[in-house]
């Protein structure tokens, strides 16, 4: 299917499902130390899920969908709480400016049932360092989910250690190059250990994110250097190579009324690897036979729109993310889509339901197709 194709099959979807979204209230236990304010918050969420078609994980994992012509099993129920969370929060006057410390985790830490971290890091003056959100997602463009996975094609919500700095509007920072970039891949014909592939320089991002009215838009970029280097590994038939990546993402929101909101996003790079959200394909480049360190170009979009209804909100969308296998020397999966339809609602302050329709697919380069639905059902309660 073509991104022409895929452009036009979101329009379509948007325009027969208009969507809508209710943002949880932010709910916190509060004291103070001193002329430190403190605060303790987080939530227990429980999933229900059924999976009309293969078993896709505890959340969406688009490479366990199975292809027309594979076997599968149909049919299977999976509750959990793995998304629950506890955080702590921290705000001191220091020197005219607010010192801001704040750890976070869930049990989502190897994809279920183990605590993780997911925030640890201090801001003061402009200046943030330790771990959070990467600085190249702009928080504009995503349409409420009750899977975890969220939507693909937008750039990722994920966390990575980081400094940033903040003047005003605008942000930039230089992270972690491993965890959302991830490794470069090899291939059969090219003989090399795994471990060639390596990191110099941090990632550098920058965003712009402002707000006219009802409209709210964030831009923002991601630099990126790649390298490989066999030096040692006995068994290398080639040497190294370097390479650099890049990638841009644009995110808008309108609140076409008090009750309807529409929101757009696009993202696309070479060698942006994980930096799109469900990506087909995380590394950002692979070793080619010939000893190239060659980069993998990522095109992806979101479009959603959420509706208040009653206690919540009605949200609804399509999400599709592709890297460009065709001139290239590997295989796999070139393409996920998602479309979601859910309404979330609140019948009491610090309580959250939820119910969750959502269709997810992939394609491969030979063009070989899967597709499967979920139905998904959440209850939270907030502190």
């Amino acid at each position: 299917m073509t991104i022409q194709k895929r452009v036009k099959h979101a329009a379509l979807f948007s325009a027969s499902a208009l969507a809508l979204s209710v943002a949880s209230a932010s709910h916190a236990v509060d004291f103070e130390v001193g002329d430190t304010k403190a605060s303790v918050y987080g939530y227990a969420k429980l999933d229900i899920i059924y999976d009309v078609d293969a078993a896709l994980g505890n959340s969406i994992g688009h490479s366990n969908i199975a292809l027309d012509d594979e076997p599968s099993q149909d049919g299977h129920f999976n509750m959990h709480a793995y998304q629950s969370r506890i955080g702590f929060q921290t705000t001191t006057p220091v020197s005219g400016s607010d010192l801001v410390t704040r750890i976070e985790g869930d049990f989502y830490g190897s994809g279920g049932g183990s605590f993780r971290l997911r925030h640890a890091y201090g801001s003061w003056n402009g200046i943030l360092a330790g771990q959070t959100w990467t600085n190249f997602y702009g928080f504009v463009a995503g349409t409420p989910t009750i899977d975890f996975t969220g939507p693909p094609g937008v750039a990722n919500q994920a966390r990575q250690p980081q400094l940033r700095y903040t003047a005003g509007n605008f942000t930039m920072s230089i992270e972690d190059p491993d965890t959302l970039g991830g490794s470069e891949d090899t291939i059969n014909a090219t003989q090399v250990s795994e471990d060639v592939a390596k990191s110099s320089m941090p990632d550098l991002t920058a965003r712009y994110t402002d707000t006219s009215g009802p409209f709210k838009y964030s831009a923002s970029a991601v630099l990126r250097r790649l390298e490989y280097d066999a030096e040692g590994d006995p068994t290398a038939t080639v040497d190294d190579d370097s390479a650099f990546g890049w990638g841009m993402a644009l995110e808008a929101a309108m609140d076409v009324s008090e009750a309807l909101t529409l929101r757009a996003g696009v993202t696309h790079g070479d060698g942006i690897g994980g930096y799109q959200n469900v990506s087909p394909r995380t590394s950002p480049a692979y070793l080619a036979s010939n000893g190239d360190l060659e980069t993998l170009e990522s095109t992806g979009g979101t479009i959603g729109a959420s509706l208040k209804a009653g206690p919540g909100a009605i949200n609804a969308s399509y999400n599709v993310a592709t890297v460009d296998l065709d001139d290239e020397e590997i295989d796999g999966t070139d393409t996920h889509e998602t479309a979601y339809l859910n309404y979330i609602w609140s019948p009491a302050e610090r309580i959250s339901y939820g119910i969750e329709t959502s269709w997810a697919s992939r394609e491969t380069k030979a063009g070989d197709e899967g597709d499967a639905v979920r139905i998904q059902g959440m209850v939270m309660y907030s502190f």
